[in-house]
């Protein structure tokens, strides 16, 4: 169950530091994991199988895209199941960060498999070969319905964690280009134009890279602390001044600490005095409300003298008068 808590350090310097949590732990989806990954990996076996027997690349690329997608799936399981585990002393705020990495991981699979599957299908372009196109589009069939299942298992939780939002897209893509083969394959029959094989690849690798590419913006940006899409800066700092004991605002910092936690820190002047803890609380939990932070840590100062030594990475100090 998520819980909220609260400490507050002892006055240094006329500073005073306030935090408070709430556990954001992602949602357990360790069985849609476990289904997706076991029938993933049946479905590859099965793929590279009569691929080769129908000598279609379309299937055998398939294939090798869902191979990235069993390893990205097994990633993603293993860092959901380690970001659910307290923070330690050494890791203290636990060890989310992990579906991050998986997100950014599983991204480059993707992009890997892209250049794969497209040189191949070039190769297969200049010296086509004959295809089973009924074996084609049956497998193909199959995996409609199993990556369909798949994507559905993770989609109640897409919108909120990028690590099973990454887990649903491959599943979402690899149905769609299993739909994309079995149409090709159609086409074939009635055209007998082989070559078709080839450029479906191709169109499957165009359509990897294209879904991949706002995964891999995401991933990377939260690997470098950018702060999460859907919380803009500038609103954060309106927000807080908006309150009446703040004159300005200074040193704020927004970032993830995993795909569902955002952390956030900020030097806040009251001129008027020491709001006292009961300011602090009311501020961090609204914050948590309007802009979905769950660990904050506020700095107060009584004066501005505080902005001339600002930490170098801060956005630099942003009065406003009350």
């Amino acid at each position: 169950m998520p819980h909220d808590h609260s400490d507050h350090g002892d006055d240094h310097d006329g500073h005073d530091h306030g935090h408070q949590g709430h556990s954001h732990a992602p949602a357990d989806f360790g069985r849609a994991f476990a289904i997706g990954a076991s029938l993933n990996a049946g479905f590859v076996i099965a793929e590279v199988i009569a691929g080769i027997a129908s000598h279609s690349m379309a299937l055998v690329a398939d294939a090798g895209h869902n191979l990235g997608d069993v390893l990205g799936l097994l990633m993603a399981w293993i860092a959901a199941t380690l970001a659910r585990r307290a923070p330690t002393p050494r890791y203290s705020y636990g060890l989310g960060r992990g579906t991050i990495l998986a997100a950014l991981i599983n991204a480059t699979i993707l992009l890997v498999s892209v250049g794969a599957i497209a040189v191949e299908a070039v190769r297969r372009l200049v010296a086509p070969q004959p295809v089973d196109t009924i074996v084609v589009m049956i497998v193909a069939g199959v995996g409609i319905a199993v990556n369909g299942v798949s994507a559905w298992l993770f989609a109640s939780g897409r919108k909120g964690d990028l690590n099973i939002r990454a887990a649903f897209q491959h599943m979402l893509y690899d149905a769609l280009v299993s739909l994309g083969v079995v149409l090709a394959g159609a086409v074939i029959l009635l055209t007998g134009w082989e070559r078709l094989d080839p450029i479906a690849s191709l169109a499957i690798a165009g359509m990897i890279l294209f879904g991949t590419w706002g995964l891999l913006r995401d991933s990377t940006g939260m690997v470098m602390d950018a702060v999460p899409r859907g919380i803009a800066p500038e609103r954060v700092r309106a927000f807080v001044l908006d309150f009446p004991e703040v004159a300005s605002v200074h040193d704020l910092h927004i970032w993830p600490i995993s795909t569902t936690e955002t952390a956030l820190s900020v030097h806040v002047v009251t001129p008027g005095g020491h709001p006292g803890d009961e300011f602090i609380d009311r501020l961090v939990e609204a914050m948590h409300r309007k802009f979905d932070i769950d660990h904050a840590t506020v700095q107060i100062e009584l004066n501005e003298s505080g902005c001339a030594h600002a930490c170098e990475l801060g956005l630099g100090p942003h009065a406003a008068a009350h």
